[in-house]
């Protein structure tokens, strides 16, 4: 018995084949208005880990003075309430007091939540650069659709990213274990103390123990940016197929063939005004036309057109002309004639030899070449 089967059903998804060409840059700029970036979002997390504790590494000595000398002034309000006949205290004392409090713990820990903020912002633009977009968030039937979702828990990212977790809580796991470990004593010596010297003791313990997590934290977040990007280039990846629908679909926008032509005009015009100053001579209409001229005895055959233009391009090439100290000539028909029939780089015809001859004659004559 013969089966038939059909090759395609063991390649990649996507029209034309299996996914192998790198993604062009329009379907990168359609996927990063979609929200489709190449982010990790550990980076916000291994950088904010580590900042909060570096802030606190420098910072603590005054973090504790600040809530201590809150502490004592909320202390010394105390004997100032005045308290009603049945022993309780009046809702504004109290207010007042609560008010005090909440303002001084936030201007207190105002500069740990900044220094959180802004490294969240700065992890993410350096990531996929600043180009917000509302895409993400607008509804999508398909979030809620349960056979979509059943099939995102149950994908391989999903195990990718339960792999992930479990390898960072043993390797961080592993660290602590080990750097508590060797530090035992700590709990015995501060039991000894003075509260301040303790307390100083117990901070500075647990500032080094979140450094150590920080850093190797980081090493893993190295390990996920890596990934991700390797894994979004990997999701973006076109067939071949794709890659030319894409094109004739572009080929075939008039904005954007009318956007190539503009460049490439642009391009030709840069180029023809840079060997303008080469040009022998300038034939103008005066106002309407200027074409340049430029002949070498024993590198071209007959004289070449280097440059030509209209109107304000025209006008343009003779302001070229004359800063280059090029002589202009005004000969209204040749000057129509070259501008008409002699394209950019080509040689003039036959039949206007005589004529431009003449010109050139004329000029080297002026310049004492003959």
């Amino acid at each position: 018995m013969i089966l038939e089967y059909n090759l395609q059903f063991f390649a990649k998804e996507g029209p034309g084949g299996e996914k192998t060409e790198a993604a062009t840059e329009k379907k990168l700029r359609d996927a990063r208005k979609e929200g489709q970036v190449a982010k990790s979002k550990e980076v916000a997390n291994g950088l904010c880990l580590l900042s909060l504790f570096l802030l606190l590494k420098f910072w603590i000595g005054n973090l504790g003075e600040s809530l201590g000398e809150l502490f004592f002034n909320i202390y010394d309000r105390i004997p100032t309430i005045n308290y009603m006949a049945d022993g309780t205290v009046p809702d504004g004392n109290f207010n007042m007091i609560l008010w005090y409090a909440m303002m001084r713990i936030i201007l207190i820990a105002g500069p740990v939540f900044l220094v959180g903020y802004m490294v969240s912002f700065l992890s993410d633009a350096v990531q996929v650069k600043w180009s917000p977009t509302g895409k993400p968030l607008q509804p999508k039937l398909s979030k809620i659709n349960p056979i979509s979702g059943f099939k995102r828990i149950f994908s391989v990212n999903s195990l990718a990213e339960l792999l992930k977790s479990i390898a960072k809580i043993l390797i961080i796991g592993y660290v602590s274990w080990n750097y508590l470990k060797k530090h035992t004593d700590i709990f015995y010596v501060v039991m000894s103390m003075p509260l301040k010297q303790a307390l100083s003791e117990i901070g500075s313990f647990v500032i080094d123990l979140g450094l150590r997590i920080s850093i190797v934290y980081m090493l893993l977040v190295a390990a996920d940016f890596i990934y991700q990007r390797r894994k979004f280039a990997n999701d973006m990846k076109m067939t071949k197929q794709e890659i030319k629908d894409e094109f004739k679909e572009q080929e075939g926008n008039p904005e954007i063939k009318g956007k190539q032509k503009q460049r490439m005009q642009e391009a030709s015009r840069r180029r023809m005004m840079q060997q303008l100053p080469q040009a022998d001579v300038v034939i103008t209409n005066p106002t309407h036309f200027a074409v340049a001229i430029q002949y070498e005895a024993g590198v071209h055959d007959a004289p070449v057109v280097i440059a030509k233009g209209a109107d304000y391009l025209a006008q343009r090439i003779k302001e070229v002309a004359r800063e280059s100290k090029i002589e202009i000539v005004e000969n209204k028909p040749l000057a129509r004639m070259l501008y008409a029939n002699v394209e950019i780089g080509s040689q003039i015809p036959p039949e206007l030899y005589e004529a431009v001859a003449n010109v050139l004659a004329y000029v080297y004559k002026l310049q004492g070449k003959v």
